[in-house]
């Protein structure tokens, strides 16, 4: 089914919509990463989705680096399978098998390149609806630049998502104020939460990839283990959950 295009779609570099600081978004991530029910040992699953699409092309690389920072680290706690998803191109969108070796998905995502394309969105939201169904999804994780689909389409995909207990946290990359009203509104709907990702913040929201991804493997004793490390992320996100 092709979807009809928004109002005022595109890729420009105007100023956010919404007067909420990167601050806010990131307590709001934080209050909504607790949510994130623990699962035993080897049975957590997390889908991380992302656009590779031509308009990322210009931090890409330090995209990726951060990304598999996060599988490197979900892979050292043991307990989280994570998927790999994305699109580009024309159409081209595709999924990892579920694995927990965080060097082979780091890998993987080295291997891929951005090539221009319309995003596709709605595909990643109705994947991880048929994923949880197949078996139950913890939590799914994107980040993409702009949107340029039916925004309410869209939210009905996250409707249903969220209906399956599946939080979406959506890191935004960039300024682009139509898809950040579709972003936050995809994280409300799962229950889930919006952040903004850019230079200046690119270390801080890494840390909390990273410690999202330790909650989920192990909960509690994992985020402990990493503040002991002297991860960040795993301390602001226990200061939450205390």
């Amino acid at each position: 089914m092709s979807a009809k295009p928004p109002a005022a779609p595109g890729k420009s570099s105007s100023q956010p919509v919404t007067s909420k600081s990167e601050s806010e978004d990131i307590n709001a991530f934080l209050q909504a990463a607790k949510r994130v029910t623990p699962r035993a040992a080897g049975s957590g699953r997390l889908i991380f989705a992302m656009d590779a699409t031509m308009s990322r092309q210009p931090t890409w690389d330090r995209a990726c680096q951060l990304q598999g920072e996060m599988f490197q680290e979900a892979g050292s706690i043991g307990g989280l399978e994570i998927q790999l998803v994305y699109f580009r191109g024309f159409g081209e969108c595709a999924a990892s098998k579920w694995v927990s070796d965080g060097k082979a998905l780091g890998g993987l995502m080295s291997r891929i390149d951005c090539r221009g394309g319309h995003t596709q969105i709605r595909k990643v939201l109705t994947h991880a609806i048929k994923e949880t169904r197949r078996k139950k999804v913890q939590a799914m994780v994107y980040v993409g630049d702009c949107m340029e689909e039916d925004v309410d389409e869209l939210c009905a995909q996250a409707g249903e998502l969220g209906l399956l207990g599946v939080p979406a946290f959506i890191f935004q990359e960039g300024h682009e104020p139509v898809a950040e009203q579709a972003f936050r509104e995809i994280a409300r709907l799962t229950n889930g939460a919006f952040c903004r990702f850019d230079t200046a913040s690119a270390r801080q929201l890494g840390e909390l990839l990273r410690a999202v991804a330790a909650y989920a493997a192990g909960g509690m004793a994992a985020l402990s283990d990493m503040d002991d490390r002297g991860g960040a992320g795993a301390r602001l996100l226990l200061q939450q959950l205390r």
